[in-house]
């Protein structure tokens, strides 16, 4: 039987797609293979998000081209959101491609595998907003964390985002639908439900006509047993009292939330067209820190936006300073075709991005040293992820952290952890961004 081979790029909700493709493939009798160089056909699910993401896909999709010329591969399918915004360029530039698949297209991916191993070249771009939603999906991640994907698309329009021209406006899946599909994750071993979308706080408004995330919440937490669950992509201005009444009162719902707030300069984040000003900004982080105590707050800035002023900037640092994030990523502004902010005057010199970028980045790093310290001395409870032969040590992740983009807890025990299992960690030392310590207790 065929050999197929998955590489995914991007972000978490590309990962939910690939997993869907990766069980219809199953499903219809190929045989799926971890390393490409075992594949007859690869499949790369890519991004297109920023330029930086754009290249990464281009050199994925020619050092598999390199396998086709010199190894035994037959055919590479090319999927995701770099398919969709540029279909005409990939096939007229990359001729080692032999099918693509635009973002409305995944449920065709057994006819694109079919059409390839028959020597045949395929594409299919259908309506990104009539796609089904959600799917049967082989986990790429281990049983016991999974991402739930709740929507699809974005509907916030910033002016620096080609999100919702790649993947449409908002399409809320059903709550019926997202408690059935916890349900099996829970009964396949999850501990950890991670709850993703583009825009995750907005959830429901389009299908209910308001915000309906503590409802899946708590619908979510009514049916199942899974003990963590964490908020991913909540927006400043859709974080609602509700959900932070719910996120004080549920042990479930842990207290931990990722808010992009991209910036905090009134001047840039009307630019942006973020929903929103900086007064908004500071007043949602200090109600989440005031009615959740021990809140672990994640959080993103952009840099280098056009006629962003050294003032804007400095004000930017200047909060970044006074609010303390516990968590905090940046990127540097990058020029999307088709978005308004790439034909804005007052483009910013990619040096001074990248100047910008390295100041944020090391205003940071005391901060989170200094808040990694002062949790030394305290017990956390950690999800075990594994066991370091080399380092001669487990780890995990606790509730502050999520997984692929925080840091991990480093811990010695006497008897072996297994994967999947809490642990009871006394904390003895802290690193940047990982933290060192002791098991005290297995607790499940």
């Amino acid at each position: 039987m065929t050999k197929v081979g998955f590489i995914s790029l991007g972000c978490s909700k590309n990962q939910v797609d690939t997993e869907v493709m990766l069980k219809s493939l199953a499903d219809a009798g190929y045989t799926i293979v971890s390393d490409e160089t075992e594949a007859d056909i690869v499949v790369i699910n890519t991004c297109g998000f920023i330029e930086s993401a754009k290249r990464e896909s281009i050199d994925n999709i020619l050092d598999v081209a390199w396998l086709k010329e010199n190894r035994s591969l037959r055919g590479i399918v090319v999927t995701g959101c770099m398919a969709e915004r540029y279909r005409e360029q990939i096939f007229s530039e990359m001729p080692e491609v032999d099918a693509l698949l635009g973002v409305g297209s995944l449920a065709h991916i057994v006819d694109a595998v079919r059409a390839v191993d028959s020597g045949e070249k395929y594409s299919s771009f259908e309506d990104k907003e009539k796609s089904p939603l959600g799917g049967e999906r082989i986990l790429t991640t281990p049983a016991y964390s999974a991402y739930l994907k709740i929507a699809e698309g974005c509907d916030n329009r910033c002016t620096y985002c080609a999100i919702p021209l790649i993947r449409g406006r908002l399409r809320s899946r059903p709550i019926e639908d997202l408690v059935a599909e916890a349900v099996a994750l829970g009964k396949n071993g999850a501990k950890e439900l991670n709850i993703i979308a583009q825009d995750t706080s907005r959830y429901g408004l389009d299908l209910y006509g308001r915000y309906r995330l503590t409802d899946l919440v708590r619908e979510i937490c009514r049916a199942t047993d899974i003990p963590w669950i964490r908020l991913l992509y909540c927006y400043p201005d859709k974080i609602t009292d509700e959900l932070i009444a719910e996120m004080r009162d549920n042990p479930r719902l842990l207290p931990y939330m990722d808010i992009p707030i991209q910036h905090i300069s009134d001047h840039i984040l009307t630019a942006m067209n973020r929903h929103g000003n900086g007064r908004l900004v500071r007043e949602t982080v200090e109600k989440l820190r005031r009615e959740v105590p021990g809140i672990t707050l994640r959080t993103t800035a952009m840099v280098g936006f056009p006629g962003e002023t050294r003032e804007d900037f400095e004000e930017l640092c200047n909060y970044l300073r006074e609010a303390r994030f516990d968590r905090f990523g940046a990127f540097t502004y990058s020029p999307e075709e088709d978005t308004p902010a790439a034909s804005f005057p007052n483009q910013i010199d990619e040096q001074e991005k990248q100047d910008r970028y390295d100041i944020l980045m090391q205003t940071q790093l005391p901060i989170s040293e200094e808040l990694q310290r002062a949790k030394v001395g305290s017990d956390v409870t950690v999800l075990c992820e594994g066991y370091d032969r080399v380092a001669s040590t487990h780890f995990g992740r606790s509730a502050a952290d999520a997984p692929d983009v925080d840091g991990k807890v480093y811990f010695s025990s006497k008897k072996r952890v297994a994967p999947g299992k809490f642990v009871r960690v006394h904390l003895t030392d802290a690193l940047d961004y990982d933290l060192i310590g002791e098991a005290v207790e297995v607790l499940d």
